[in-house]
């Protein structure tokens, strides 16, 4: 999709269209990092993941709105069962970007620019966005051809054209080569996606590891991994939620209304997924933007919220340094299983008529919030706090 986040705010704010619009956080609580742009904004180098404060040095009168993730979901739902009706070989990639497999779509729709077409025009005309799609033979120059011209268009990259078209851009470009990695392979004379697919594969595991002749082998056009059924997909590895708070955490009662909130969030998405974590992680930063991640494994795998907290608060207690203020906190949870999945019952855990006590109280939660709102019925801990915690 094109500026994806920002082309859904425009649908609401029509007048904004033909000028600098960004998504961002909310600078006031400290969420000030671009989250998404329109062409305008591009126009005057405005990119993703800059802070508001670069952008506005950029572009002075940059309009800023607040994300609505609820909506971005919302369409992103809408846009794959468009896809849905071309073939069932859908590969979510993000929320705004996918893998499709046409190939036995073709008889039915035409070729796969046809296809790509037909899919950019519904879109447009239905939901009011527009994508740009790229057509291959594989899955990583299909995504490159999506980002090879933009807005609203289709880049074809075959067999016989890859090299004209790739071959000369630079290697940062590559998918899959992030910063880091460019700069490395700047500093061994490789310039170019060409000079890449040049590389000696050995030279380049020496540099990037196993990830080095993986490169190498995409900029050949050697990728041959499978499009993945749309209800087939890979079940998720994690779950987690952060926050940057509005304050500091500056001592335990702020580290507990903090940890609280987000073990009820993460505990409640793994319900959802019906799924069980067997781990918890947590992620701490500081205001100077020093970071640790401490995890521990769990003696029995859970979604409730009362296991996954004090799992968070052993962590936190065991490696931060008490009354050293914490900027922002993430908890995840990790090593994954189906909630169905047995497992053998602890001596030192709650008991096995407690846990169901309490999971029954966490899945009546999850009803009355389903049917009233997230912020319906909350935990004590969390009300008039004053750290940016949103009810």
């Amino acid at each position: 999709m094109n500026g994806f986040y920002a082309s859904v705010e425009l649908l609401e704010h029509p007048e904004l269209a033909e000028q600098p619009v960004a998504v961002c956080g909310d600078p006031q609580s400290r969420h000030g990092i671009i989250l998404a742009k329109n062409e305008p904004a591009k126009k005057y180098g405005i990119v993703t993941a800059e802070t508001v404060w670069q952008a506005k040095k950029k572009c002075p009168h940059l309009v800023l709105v607040k994300p609505h993730h609820d909506k971005y979901k919302s369409f992103s739902r809408e846009i794959n069962k468009i896809y849905l009706e071309y073939t069932d070989m859908v590969e979510p990639f993000s929320i705004d970007e996918s893998w499709l497999d046409v190939t036995a779509s073709r008889r039915l729709f035409g070729s796969g620019r046809t296809i790509a077409d037909t899919i950019r025009a519904r879109i447009r005309n239905e939901l009011g966005l527009t994508l740009s799609a790229g057509v291959s033979y594989n899955k990583i120059f299909a995504k490159m051809g999506s980002e090879y011209k933009k807005p609203d268009a289709t880049t074809e990259i075959t067999r016989d054209n890859f090299k004209e078209l790739l071959w000369p851009k630079p290697v940062g470009e590559m998918f899959f080569v992030g910063w880091s990695t460019r700069e490395k392979l700047n500093s061994m004379g490789i310039y170019t996606i060409g000079d890449l697919a040049a590389g000696d594969p050995r030279m380049l595991e020496n540099l990037l590891g196993k990830q080095g002749p993986l490169l190498c082998r995409y900029a050949n056009g050697l990728d041959d991994s499978p499009v993945a059924a749309f209800d087939q997909r890979e079940k998720i590895k994690s779950v987690g939620n952060g926050i940057t708070f509005r304050r500091n955490l500056s001592d335990k009662e702020d580290i507990l209304t903090a940890v609280t909130s987000l073990s009820d969030t993460v505990a409640g998405r793994l319900r959802k997924y019906q799924m069980k974590a067997g781990g918890v992680k947590v992620d701490i930063k500081d205001p100077f933007f020093k970071t640790i991640s401490r995890q521990k494994q769990l003696q029995l795998p859970t979604n409730l919220a009362e296991e996954i907290r004090k799992a968070a608060l052993e962590i936190i207690n065991g490696s931060w340094k008490s009354g050293s203020p914490i900027r922002l906190l993430t908890v995840t949870a990790i090593n994954l299983t189906d909630e169905t999945a047995e497992e053998q019952l602890s001596l030192f855990s709650l008991s096995e008529k407690d846990r169901e006590k309490s999971e029954s109280i966490e899945r009546t939660m999850d009803k009355i919030r389903e049917k009233y709102g997230s912020s319906s019925i909350v935990y004590g801990q969390i009300l008039d706090n004053d750290l940016g915690i949103e009810l």
